[in-house]
Parts: C-alpha cells; structure tokens; sequence
C-alpha cells in the first residue's frame, strides 16, 4: 500500500476539482489544530451517523480535529442561546430554530461568513441565499450570518390504512384546504367508534412551545390568503383588511377544530417531538409537519414505509389556486468570542460543497432536501419515485413554488415568533373564551409594537 504524501493529497484534489463544479475541494491547512462543533440531534441514528461520517472525512482530509457534539434540538436552542449570553462558545454552532439567526445577527453576536456563503452562491437557491442574509444593527446592514445545509418543507403525513379501516378510500381525499382537513373529522369518528378512543384526526401542534405551532398558524394564514403579512422589505401587514381576516379564519379553524376534539387535547402543551410521537403510536390519522422526521421512523418497517404512510403535498386554496410551501433554511453560524474561527470557517466550507453536501444529506436518508437545486438536478435519488415521501418532499422544498420564513425580512417577526404571539391568541380563545377578532387584535397590537423596535435601513 502506497502512503498519500501531503503533496500528493494536493495534487489530486486539484485535479478533482478541475474536473468539474461539484467536485470536492481540498481543504489546505498548515497547521492542525481544534475547534468545538455542536450540531443537532437528528429524528434517526443515521442523521447522526451521517454527522460524524462528515466530521471524519474532514479531520481525515483537513488534519485538524472537530469536538463535535451532537444535542437534541430543543435543549440545543438553549444552549446557544446560554452561550452567547455567557461568551463562552463554540467554534461552530448548527442553528435549530428559525429565529436563531435572525436575532443574533440582529444583535451582531455572530460572524458575518459572507466569503463561504458567496463561493457557493452559483450553487444555492434563492431562498437558501436570502434566509440567513440577515440584518445587523451595529453595522446597519445585511450579511450571510449562517452557511445554508438543509431545507424543510412542511407536508402532510397521514396513516392511509387508517382511513381505510375507517371505511373510507385515500383516492377521496378532496384537492382544496378546508375540504381536505375536514376529511379526518369523520374518519376520527369512524376509528374510536371502532375501539380506537385515543386516535384523533390530526396532531395539529397549538402549544406556545417551540417550531411546529407557528408553522402550522403560518400555513392556515396562507391558504386563506395573507401570505403577506411580512413582505419583502420587512415591513407588518397585520392590520390589513385581507391579512387580518385570513389571520381570524386561521384562528378559527383551529380553535374549533381543538374545542371540538379533532386535535388532541394533550396539543395544548406539545412541544416539537410529540406530533411525531402522537403520528408513530397511530394516535392521529393526519400530521402537519416540517421535513421527513415523521416517515423515516419507519422505514425498516417496509409495509408502513411503503405502503401505509402517505406524505402528501399542500392542496390547493379553497378557491382552487396552487398555494407556495414556506420553506425552512437551516444551517451552521460562527458566533463572536469563537477560539478557533479559521478551523471552523474551514470546515463549513468543506461541509458546503455541493459534493460533500449532497453525501451529507444523503446519509441522513433525504430527511432534509438540498439547498442546491443542482444537487436535485444531478442527482436523480432525490426525486426517484420509487420513494414517494423523499420525491415529494424534495418537490415541494426545491422545486415547488415556495417563499422563505418571514425571518429572512426581518428580525422583528423572529421575537414575534419567539413570544409566539398568535399562539397566546389561541390560548385565549380555548382558555378565556376569548373570541378570535379580540384575540387577534391584541396579537395584532402586539406584533405592531414589536416592529417597532427593530428598524431596518434601507438602500
């Protein structure tokens, strides 16, 4: 066996990467040294396997080393957030919620990693480019505060044997919202007439804790038609007539829907997991929820995988029009204070190429879809049809029409989210009777006075 000099390591990655745009580059360091990594705890073992695969490739091809920890997503939240408050921190952080980026950049906690994130940029889709470009107070304008890794739609997970042991047939699911989500209330009914008591028709999440409740309010806002209550340039729509009555409708929905017993009563106090955990246990017959963490459970299990579980796109609106995923960028960031930046800058741009990526991802088993539509195009895995729940995923998060969290206008609307404004709302109705327009008005309010707190220049 011949031993790889370092010469000769340069040497072949420089033909590698003349061989074309997704070859992988090498990663040049003189010196080996440390840096501290904290990464998230994925939904299955081989999204962590596939972690430390990355990690070892990179101190195998870098000679530097990584000491990576992986922490589950809610406590890791807390975590970052301790760290920057105390200053003692990582050399690399992976973010796990959306309002994360948007506030610490904000605040000027973080390294601006422009230079990685532009490399890349023929690479990247737009919403991946414009999610964690981020606004900083200090210095008065926007940079890439976060190396894009992964991208979430939020599809439909629903058991289709349960609805036909309810006696009624998956090719009957109806094409429009409301019609479509009120198919599981008699389905429900059917089922714990059956025996099956617990069983609910959805595990809608309207807790005040955590990522799911606000995705699943943003989705009910959209389908009745006030997509723009954040637009663009960051400013809040709240108060307009349109916005405002599809915020009220979005409330109703769901406040009846939970005072009518079709979510679960324990929703009131989920935190991210339990809709999964509900959805594994069959005690719902519909989930709503972001990336394939619902299906990939059970995949060893090929009649569920293939047969039993269905990952389904959104319906149309109830007028009949193709409605836009929001879609969730997630990645890495370098906070201020970090010991070891050239290290952990060197590893994210290793991690980042389009190779290295579309491996990474690949070995958490596509629970997360590319940032890189020409990841998607080159690969056909992706979207292979033989695996219905990773092609449609990936369709609706690349390839689908889509527009990002509003997070990527704004930092106000990541404390709105962070206090989860409309979520209190929702309290108010189910706890205090409070009626939805009074409910939503004082969110509205709310939100308003947030905003102003976070003025943005623009140019």
């Amino acid at each position: 066996m011949s031993l790889l000099t370092r010469r000769s390591l340069l040497r072949g990655a420089a033909g590698l990467l003349a061989a074309g745009a997704m070859a992988r580059p090498y990663i040049a360091n003189a010196a080996a040294t440390t840096a501290e990594v904290w990464w998230t705890q994925g939904f299955v073992p081989e999204e962590d396997d596939a972690f430390n695969k990355l990690v070892a490739d990179y101190q195998k091809a870098s000679g530097n080393k990584l000491e990576a920890s992986i922490v589950p997503f809610a406590p890791l939240r807390q975590k970052e957030v301790s760290a920057i408050t105390s200053g003692v921190v990582p050399d690399v952080m992976e973010f796990a919620d959306f309002e994360f980026c948007a506030l610490q950049s904000w605040q000027n906690n973080l390294l601006d990693l422009t230079d990685i994130v532009e490399s890349r940029k023929d690479h990247y889709g737009e919403i991946a480019m414009v999610s964690l470009n981020c606004y900083n107070n200090a210095t008065k304008k926007r940079a890439q505060y976060g190396v894009p890794m992964k991208m979430a739609a939020t599809p439909f997970h629903i058991w289709g044997d349960l609805i036909e042991k309810a006696g009624f047939k998956v090719a009957d699911m109806p094409k429009t919202w409301d019609a479509f989500i009120d198919f599981f209330k008699p389905i429900q009914e059917k089922l714990q007439a059956q025996g099956m008591r617990h069983t609910y028709a959805t595990a809608f999440v309207v807790s005040t804790i955590g990522v799911d409740p606000i995705n699943t309010f943003n989705s009910f806002v959209t389908a009745y038609g006030g997509k723009d209550i954040v637009t663009k340039d960051g400013k809040y729509h709240g108060s307009d007539p349109q916005v405002r009555a599809a915020l009220v409708k979005a409330l109703t929905t769901l406040t009846t829907m939970f005072k009518e017993h079709y979510i679960p009563p324990s929703s009131l106090n989920w935190n991210d997991a339990d809709d999964n955990n509900a959805f594994h246990s069959k005690l719902c017959v519909m989930d709503y929820d972001g990336s394939l963490s619902t299906e990939l459970p059970h995949m060893k299990n090929k009649q569920e995988y293939e047969h039993d579980i269905i990952t389904h796109p959104l319906p149309l609106s109830n007028e009949g029009k193709e409605l836009p995923s929001q879609v969730a960028v997630f990645g890495a960031a370098i906070p201020k204070g970090a010991k070891n930046v050239d290290v952990g800058k060197d590893f994210l741009k290793y991690a980042s190429d389009p190779e290295v990526l579309n491996g990474y991802l690949k070995g958490g088993l596509g629970r997360w879809a590319p940032p890189m539509p020409d990841i998607v195009k080159n690969d056909p895995w992706w979207l292979d049809p033989k695996d219905s729940h990773r092609s449609t995923h990936t369709q609706m998060a690349v390839n689908g029409p889509s527009f990002p969290w509003y997070e990527a206008y704004t930092p106000a609307i990541a404390e709105v989210n962070n206090s989860h404004v409309y979520q209190v709302a929702l309290s108010d109705v189910v706890s205090r009777n409070t009626s939805p327009e009074a409910a939503i008005d004082k969110a509205v309010k709310r939100a308003e006075e947030i905003f102003l707190k976070y003025p943005i220049q623009t140019t």
